[in-house]
């Protein structure tokens, strides 16, 4: 499915030249700071000795999505990216300057709503162009990492284009705890790989920032099980045994019909049955109480931690499990 013509003879990144069983560090300037400080992008590059895929690991797309940074930055200090076999292009974190102002946005622009972007444009812009230019092009495949946003915390998942095969088999591969096709948005990094033939599954695991150890865990588990199915590590690399993904469609939000202080009694990524109750919105004196029930049979795919909610928040994310 994925053939053998892979991209890591030699890989070639800003005029640099990795040969195979060569590794470097390159750092990518980007801007300055109004103080004339340089931001740059480290991005490390593992090639193997024999020819094999080439797989992009990114994280901090969005710059409050520290989980994603830390998820990519333990597997670099475990020396996980021993590669035997092919070629890792890891970058830890994209948006620095996100990630410095705590913002998921780059200057007020979303960078994964920017592609493909463009070299004269706005800052996000020419951080999705050259992305596409001096990095993509050299891969096979990517790993996407991201978190939930606004108080939201995603359960461990994988997301796939359901027109992808090649990204589908990924996704079984990555063997996440709950995996879904999920549809192209405009602009996004995903969405502009599929124009280019590169498949690119997005894992999503925890909330913006903050670090959730369990989808840590899982993120790295996954990636691990990537690169054992397609030989690039050590056999040696152990990974410790999982379930069967679950495999959901028909997804919705659970929102708000009051606004009040909500109190979740369900945990995220719980299997959950039609009329359950899933929580509580109360108001602030005590004299109500709203309860919050399943509208249908699934599995909690995301929760508001937010405590505070208005009228049409969402609270809940569920999801069917296919062919139920």
């Amino acid at each position: 499915m994925f053939g053998k013509k892979f991209k890591n003879n030699l890989v070639e990144i800003r005029g640099e030249k990795i040969a195979l069983g060569e590794s470097r560090l390159i750092k990518i300037p980007v801007d300055r700071l109004p103080t004339g400080t340089l931001i740059e992008i480290p991005v490390y590059i593992f090639n193997g000795k024999e020819p094999g895929p080439t797989v992009l690991l990114q994280g901090g797309l969005h710059g409050d999505e520290v989980n994603s940074v830390e998820l990519v930055r333990r597997m670099l200090i475990d020396k996980s990216y021993k590669i035997y076999r092919g070629c890792v292009i890891v970058v830890p974190l994209l948006n620095v300057f996100g990630f410095l102002n705590l913002s998921r946005d780059m200057h007020g622009k979303d960078v994964n709503r920017s592609f493909p972007g463009s070299k004269r444009g706005s800052l996000a812009s020419r951080m999705a162009y050259y992305l596409m230019k001096e990095l993509t092009q050299n891969v096979d495949f990517a790993i996407d990492f991201h978190t939930g946003g606004a108080q939201r915390s995603n359960y461990p998942q994988i997301r796939y284009t359901p027109e992808d095969e090649r990204g589908k088999a990924l996704a079984n591969i990555f063997n996440a705890p709950l995996t879904f096709g999920s549809k192209l948005i405009a602009k996004s990094f995903r969405n502009e790989c599929f124009k280019n033939n590169i498949p690119v599954i997005v894992y999503e695991g925890g909330e913006s920032l903050r670090l959730d150890e369990c989808s840590i865990q899982e993120g790295i588990n996954g990636t691990l099980r990537i690169l054992h199915h397609f030989n690039m590590i050590s056999k040696e690399v152990v990974v410790p045994n999982a379930k069967p993904s679950v495999e959901l469609h028909k997804r919705k939000w659970i929102r708000a019909k009051v606004a009040g202080i909500f109190n979740a009694t369900i945990k995220n990524g719980a299997k959950v049955e039609k009329g359950q109750l899933l929580g509580n919105i109360m108001d602030t004196y005590g004299e109500t109480k709203f309860p919050v029930k399943a509208p249908t049979s699934g599995y909690i795919i995301a929760k508001n931690n937010f405590p505070i909610i208005n009228m049409g928040d969402a609270l809940f994310h569920i999801g069917e499990i296919l062919n139920s």
